[in-house]
Parts: C-alpha cells; structure tokens; sequence
C-alpha cells in the first residue's frame, strides 16, 4: 500500500473512532487525501455540525453532567493566560486568597500558550443559554490573515519587493470530564500562502493537517493536593501532540510562523501549573510537514526529556530544572548534510524568573550542550538574562534589558561542534525578520512596552546582532535555511572568519489593537541595517548581474525593511 494511501487510513480510522466515542451523534465530512494532495475543510460547516451534537446531546442527556462551578475552579488559574496578551492582568481582590501557585514571567514572550490553546472555550462559556451547562466539551475555531511587505529581504538571493499573504485556519474539539479518566482531544490546522514570489516552503504552507490528535488519562486527585488545595493529577498523552514549555526556547508551537511545530509520542505529567511543584516527562518525534501530502513522523529522529517546575516561593522566584536531548540515525536521503548524520545531543539547564518586590523583574537560563554529531563531539552552551521594571502608571510601561549569547562551531577543522542547537524553539522575538535564531549570536535589546487603554497597546525595541564565532554561519540569511525545500548554497557561511562577527542592528515597533474581545489586530514594522558580515557575504557571493553561476546574489546593501499587518480572529 503506498505510504501516503496509508496516511489516508489512520486519518480515516481515527474519524471513525471519534464519532463512537461521541455517541455517534454527528457526522463529518472524510478526509479524502489522494497521494498527491490534501484536501480542504470547511470550517463553517463544521462548526455547525459541533453545535448539531451539542444540541442533540443537552436534549438526551437532560441535565448537566459536570458542576459548572466546580469546574470553572480548575481554570481559574489558566484565565489569565487565555486572555489576549492586551488586556492587562486581572487583579484578584484584596480579601481573597490566591489559589495558584503559577505565576508568568514579565519577560517578552515567553510566556506559553494556554492548555488547550487561548482560542479555545468550554461550550458553556459561548454565550448561548441552552448550552451553559455543557463544561465537558472543549470547541475552538480561529482564523488568521497576515500581509507581509518585504523589501531586500536578506533571508533571500533574490533583493527586490515581496507581497505574501497567510492565511492559517485552525479548529479543536475536545472531551473532557465526562468519561474521566479518558479524555481526547483533536486540533486541524490548515496553512496556506498566496501572492509570494518565492519558492514555498514548509514554513508558510501546510495544506489541512493535524496537530493535534491524542488520547489521555487524567487522575484529578491521584496525588493528592497541594497547600493551597489545588488538585495535583497526573496526566498521561499519546498521539500527537503540539504544545509549549518552559520559556519556549526549546519547545513551541511557534505562533508567528504560518505553520506549526508538533511531534508524536507521550507526554506524562505529575502536578500541574497550579500546584506548587510540576514534573512534565517526554518522549516524541518531530513531525514533518509535507505541504500538500499528510504529515509524518521523523522515524530517524527523537526527541525526549523531564522538566522539574518549583513554585513554592512564585511570589519570588520561579525554578525550572530540566535535561532535553535528541537522538538521531542518519538518513541516506536526508535532504541536508546534518539530515545524513548520526547525532546525539544532551542538554541540562536552568531557568529562574520571577520579581524583585517592586523594584525589578527577572528571567535568567542556561543550557549546555554535550554529544557528537557525525565524527565531531559537542561541546556547546547558551544563556539569557533579561531585567525589567514595571512602573506604576496608569498606561503599564515597562523598559526591559535583554542579553542572549549562543555558541557557534569555534573551527571547522578541530573535529569539535560549537554551534549551540535550539531543538524546536521559537525564532521571535529574536529578531521580529527572523534573521536570527538562538545560535551562534551575541543579541543585546532594549524594549519598551505600555498600554494607554485595554484594547492598545505599544511595543518599540532595538537591538544588535554579532556572531559568537565569526567563522559559523549566520543561520538563515542568503537561503542558507534548513527548509526541506530550498538547498542552502553555502552563502550564510565563512570559514575563513574575514567577513567579521557584526551581522547588524534593527529598529522594531508594534502596534497592537483589540477592537473587541474576539478580535485583535497588529501592526508591525521592522527596519534592518546591514553589519560588516551581512554585506561581505552579499558581496562575496556569485553576482546575478555578471554571471551565469547559479544560484547567484543579487547585489545590494544588505539593509531591509519589513511592514505587516496581522489580524486574528477567534470565531466562538
């Protein structure tokens, strides 16, 4: 059976189960993938067959199954997070007593998404009065429109003007609750670009896929609960899973890119975010993102690890322990060289966060790295330390300072990789163009944020770009990306060192507006100007105007500009 006929199957097999599960109440449309292609969703008619089940289910069951109230004390302490990141923290009253243990950092964008994702809500909480005691059935539907204008984008070989636009669906529904300890949840995301006058790749376009698709067993009160009463379960998952932790360094479903990171495995936890103490076990495979085909796991590829949280002091501090590794066997036919090597990676590291009374705030990490990748070993680290100051305004201006540093390979000759490994991390907010990531840099910022009312709300930043070993690569600039789609030709990188360490500063401004609850808009800009190392590559790469070599450089400054518009919508 060809693999993809097979992808069909489990797709189909999994439908099936689900509508068992939901008392086969409704039905949905197949998925009739063909080898070549997937096929579409519409989104509309699927939210009205969710609401179809939900009607038919109230009217059979005849009563709530679920305390409402009980239930809305669970997740309390996610409503903060579920909020849009514009609304300023709601402050409990003075006479009540804080329940959770989990308090976020100040620090810019680490902060993971909810479980489940912010878009989505219970039933009961959509508005409509005949569904207000339905708590046991999570339903989400989110789209996303985003324009981009690029102009001499450096990730590129080709200078000129870019008009993309994204557009990225997404729906979920889930179970919880009524048939505990077994709960299940399924998320789709659809993917797609238009008007982009350069190759596709896996970053923009995922035609209708799943990201996630798990069963799992919740114990609310196998152990026991905590000081402040919070339930402490255990959670166990299987399937696939797509979710953020920690300060999303290393693990992200990465919500700025159109397409999103997700894995196939398990997922044990012990506590959870509201207790005072959190232990989160994994082992998963990456999955590949084929475009227009379903997506598989990486069978050469795991990626496994324990993350110990302590909330004990959270007024104060906030401690995260953690090991993550990677274990990978070459593949033959690997689409890059790294692809065709055997790799082993382990990483211990710390992460402390939290505020300093009223004075300042916090967040401090750092990873090593140990291994081998193919002959070399590896030796290789990163930090981050980031301070800030709230102050006591009636707009929430913050000014943060940032500093991160990753290693790059020291000598390409020495049989020692330096180059430090973000797993699958996020590449914003280190740097708003995505010319950067976490490796190989020495990235200073200053950012300033404030809010004049609840629905506005201003960020402007500025920052400079070094590499930490100016004979490494700076990873995605001149095609020199690991998309499974264009070759890198080698331009982002020079051995000899000659072309120096300062890749360039930038100039980043957003603009973020909630016109209402289930809408919010953004504006952003971004101004590069090129360093000494940018423009030396540019300049040392084959010219397109002189020579028949391809691939070739278009020949430019090496400074960009970068404008977009982004709104978001959460349909329920």
């Amino acid at each position: 059976m060809p693999e993809s006929s097979h992808k069909e199957n489990e797709v189909k097999l999994l439908w099936s189960f689900l509508r068992i599960v939901a008392l086969s109440i409704f039905t949905t449309q197949s998925i009739q993938a063909s080898p070549e292609e997937k096929s579409g969703v519409d989104f509309q008619a699927l939210q009205q067959q969710v609401v179809q089940l939900t009607q038919q289910i109230a009217v059979d069951m005849g009563k709530p199954l679920i305390n409402k109230t009980s239930n809305q004390t669970d997740k309390s302490s996610e409503l903060e997070k579920n909020l849009p990141a514009i609304v300023p923290e709601k402050k409990a009253p003075e006479a009540a007593k804080p329940t959770s243990y989990h308090q976020r950092s100040n620090s810019y964008a680490t902060n993971p998404d909810s479980d489940p994702p912010r878009y989505v809500r219970q039933l009961s909480d959509i508005g409509i009065e005949r569904f207000k005691d339905v708590t046991w059935l999570d339903i989400g539907l989110e789209h996303r429109t985003r324009y981009e204008w690029r102009n001499n984008d450096i990730r590129r070989i080709e200078g000129g003007e870019d008009n993309p636009f994204f557009l990225r669906n997404r729906a979920w529904i889930g179970i919880k609750n009524i048939l505990d300890p077994f709960r299940f949840a399924v998320e789709f995301q659809d993917s797609r670009v238009y008007n982009n006058k350069h190759a596709i790749t896996d970053q923009e376009r995922n035609e209708f896929d799943l990201l996630n698709a798990y069963g799992e067993l919740y114990f609310k009160k196998a152990l026991g609960i905590d000081d402040r009463g919070n339930d402490r379960p255990i959670r166990f998952r299987v399937g696939r899973l797509a979710y953020e932790t920690t300060d999303r360094r290393f693990i992200a479903r990465n919500e700025w890119r159109n397409t999103t990171n997700t894995f196939e495995g398990f997922r044990l936890n012990l506590g959870r975010e509201a207790n005072d103490w959190e232990l989160d076990l994994f082992g998963m495979q990456p999955v590949r993102r084929l475009q227009t085909k379903f997506d598989e796991a990486n069978d050469h590829l795991w990626f496994f690890g324990a993350i110990g949280t302590w909330r004990k002091w959270s007024d104060i501090a906030t401690l995260q322990t953690y090991y993550m590794g990677q274990k990978q066997t070459a593949d033959p036919s690997g689409f890059t060289a790294t692809n065709r090597l055997d790799r082993q990676i382990h990483m211990p590291g710390f992460r402390v966060y939290g505020k300093a009374g009223n004075i300042l705030d916090f967040d401090v990490s750092y990873n090593h790295q140990l291994g081998f990748t193919g002959p070399n070993r590896v030796d290789a680290h990163g930090y981050t330390i980031e301070v800030g100051k709230t102050f006591d305004h009636a707009w929430k201006p913050r000014i943060g300072l940032f500093y991160g540093y990753a290693t790059g390979d020291k000598d390409p000759t020495d049989n020692v990789d330096n180059r430090f490994d973000r797993f699958f991390g996020f590449a914003r907010p280190w740097s708003a163009d995505h010319y950067v990531i976490y490796e190989n840099l020495k990235a200073p910022k200053v950012r300033m944020e404030f809010s004049p009312t609840q629905k506005l709300g201003f960020e402007l930043g500025y920052g400079g770009y070094w590499l930490a070993s100016k004979t490494d690569r700076m990873f995605d600039i001149l095609d020199g990306n690991i998309s499974n789609t264009v070759r890198d030709p080698g331009f982002n990188r020079d051995r000899t060192g000659q072309s120096g360490d300062f890749a360039g500063h930038a100039f980043e401004g957003r603009i973020r507006y909630q016109p209402i609850p289930r809408v919010n808009t953004i504006l952003g800009y971004t101004h590069f100007t090129a360093g000494e190392f940018v423009k030396n590559r540019i300049a040392a790469a084959p010219h397109c105007d002189s020579s028949n070599v391809h691939p070739c450089v278009d020949q430019r400054s090496g400074d960009t500009d970068f404008l977009y518009f982004e709104v978001l919508i959460s349909l329920l």
